[in-house]
């Protein structure tokens, strides 16, 4: 026998049971991180989305309010309008029935990605579910900006608001 094996039968063969299961177990948790990477889906505000710019068809929820005049309903059923923060401003398109409460000047949070044009194609929405309620990424972001007033109210950015800060999203617009 070598030196560093244990001395006791019982033990060694605890030791190649554990070196034989230890691989095993650790390529089975590898490939379930591995797999489960692209159902993972990133919360960004406008201006997060601007300053790190997100590769065009990944997954990621961007957040903020519906800025006022910027809601269109075109006859194919397709959104378009704009999300913002305080900071940036990003144009969203979504294809579908927003949710009943999809409003100008409302939170919302869009599940989607960004295409090589920089705009935001949102594959679904969630908008608030009453007056109070904002979501707690949403509130956070918000909170970080200094623009979360706590009553549920933060200013809502004016898309037409030539004072309003530029369109940020992947892309520079």
């Amino acid at each position: 026998m070598t030196g560093w094996l244990p001395k006791s039968r019982k033990a060694r063969r605890r030791l190649v049971v554990l070196s034989a299961v230890a691989p095993v177990l650790a390529l089975a948790v590898g490939l379930t991180l591995w797999g489960l990477s692209d159902s993972i889906s990133y919360f960004y505000t406008p201006a997060q989305a601007a300053e790190t710019q997100p590769e065009p068809g990944r997954t990621i929820q961007l957040g903020g309010l519906v800025a006022g005049g910027s809601v269109v309903k075109h006859p194919d059923g397709r959104l378009e309008f704009v999300v913002a923060d305080q900071i940036a401003m990003t144009p969203v398109t979504f294809k579908g029935d927003p949710p009943d409460l999809f409003r100008e000047g409302q939170g919302v949070v869009a599940t989607g990605a960004f295409r090589e044009d920089g705009v935001f194609e949102a594959r679904r929405l969630l908008a608030k579910h009453d007056e109070t309620y904002m979501p707690r990424d949403l509130q956070n972001a918000l909170k970080e900006q200094g623009e979360w007033r706590g009553d549920g109210a933060p200013r809502v950015p004016d898309a037409a608001d030539p004072a309003a800060a530029p369109y940020g999203g992947a892309g520079g617009q």
